[in-house]
């Protein structure tokens, strides 16, 4: 097994113990302390036996992403420790045989928490959800992108925007940029596509009729570059929404979009989700030919933090941070700080620009229902529109 990754596991172990921080030790006892909780599967009873891992070979890649995360999460703590607030910040995992979720709660081990970070979801996520609401306690969803279900819960604070949103940023921009060329909605069946052009039928018809002529394609038994041709217009720019989260599909769309774009002008725009696809950054394939996703999370990493957290990572484990690490290390650092400047009214400063980390965040109210006294929920609207291009990712709008 990779001896910086065993390492790191152990570090992990050990973490679950309260991580005090604070500045200065004369003022200890002066400085209010701020508790965080921050959450995520490990699955560390599983993957060691004592203090020996049952994996000899290989870590299993299940737990790597909430591996990453807390790694990132623990340098941000590291890094607060040259300011002046006293951080009392607790690792859970969430797939503890001893200490699940419910246990923590049923034990009051969780009551004295001001803030909540997870990198969860399913029953973790609700059953968090659910607590911060029942304790008044923020709970900053940071990974997950969905709300499960949750509904009046003005605590919760989804960092990883939904599905639902990605598609109005979508056709914002094309509202924006491409209302007058021609505009198709390539899709195959299923239950995601349904809600995908759900979302933009909905956005596109709010008056009772199509704002944009947005043509519906379903490609089930048509995924050709002949039958995406005929629908084509070689007169002027076609903008294709490609309205499915499967990576076949994905892959075929783009291979047919660069056929035709010699002769045929064509902006390939698909779902959040096509940035883990690796047919789309085939410098071969798709030589010259860009193609377009929505993302909350979007950094040169050129700025102070991104080499903070890189040089802070190498040190410890002679490696480069992932995007899970970036997303636990700004979660953490972004929060806490706000919890520190803000410890009365965290929820109506959320959206503070002066303790930007990496992203740029734009957390609103969720409403299901327009008539409710309360959000469901507070959402990130802002969305980066990013271009894959021969291989490499850049900000597009």
């Amino acid at each position: 097994m990779n001896k910086k990754i065993f390492t790191l596991l152990f570090l992990l172990v050990a973490s679950f113990s309260s991580v005090t921080l604070y500045a200065q030790t004369d003022s200890l006892t002066k400085a209010p302390a701020y508790k965080v909780g921050i959450f995520a599967p490990l699955y560390l009873d599983s993957v060691f036996t004592k203090n020996t891992f049952r994996y000899r070979q290989a870590v299993p890649r299940f737990i790597m992403p909430a591996v990453d995360f807390v790694q990132g999460a623990l340098i941000a703590l590291d890094s607060l420790q040259a300011g002046e607030d006293y951080i009392d910040a607790s690792v859970y995992d969430t797939k503890s045989y001893t200490e699940k979720i419910p246990d923590l709660i049923r034990n009051k081990k969780l009551d004295s928490l001001q803030l909540i970070i997870g990198s969860v979801r399913d029953e973790d996520f609700t059953q968090l959800a659910a607590f911060a609401l029942e304790k008044n306690i923020p709970f900053i969803s940071a990974t997950f992108p969905n709300a499960a279900g949750v509904t009046a819960n003005p605590f919760l604070v989804v960092m990883n925007s939904t599905l639902k949103s990605h598609c109005d940023a979508i056709y914002s921009y094309i509202l924006q940029n491409h209302g007058t060329d021609k505009i198709y909605l390539c899709r195959q069946k299923g239950n995601q596509e349904d809600m995908v052009a759900a979302y933009f039928k909905k956005m596109n018809e709010q008056d009772g009729k199509p704002l944009l002529p947005i043509q519906v394609v379903n490609m089930d038994d048509n995924m050709t570059t002949a039958f995406l041709r005929s629908k084509l217009d070689s007169n002027s720019k076609n903008i294709i929404i490609g309205g499915s989260l499967d990576e076949t599909f994905a892959g075929n769309m783009a291979k047919a979009s660069y056929e035709l774009n010699k002769t045929y002008s064509i902006t390939l725009i698909g779902m959040p989700n096509w940035d883990n696809f690796s047919a789309l950054f085939n410098k071969k394939t798709l030589a010259g030919f860009p193609v377009y996703f929505t993302t909350p999370f979007y950094t040169e990493k050129t700025d102070a933090f991104s080499k903070s957290l890189t040089t802070a990572y190498y040190n410890k484990y002679r490696g480069k941070p992932s995007d899970m690490a970036y997303k636990g290390f700004e979660s953490v650092y972004l929060f806490t700080k706000l919890l520190a400047k803000y410890p009365e009214s965290f929820m109506s400063h959320i959206s503070d620009k002066t303790l930007k980390v990496f992203c740029d965040y734009n957390f609103m109210p969720v409403k299901q229902n327009n008539k409710a006294n309360e959000p469901d929920y507070f959402e990130n609207k802002h969305l980066y529109l990013i271009k894959i291009l021969n291989g490499t990712i850049s900000k597009a709008w």
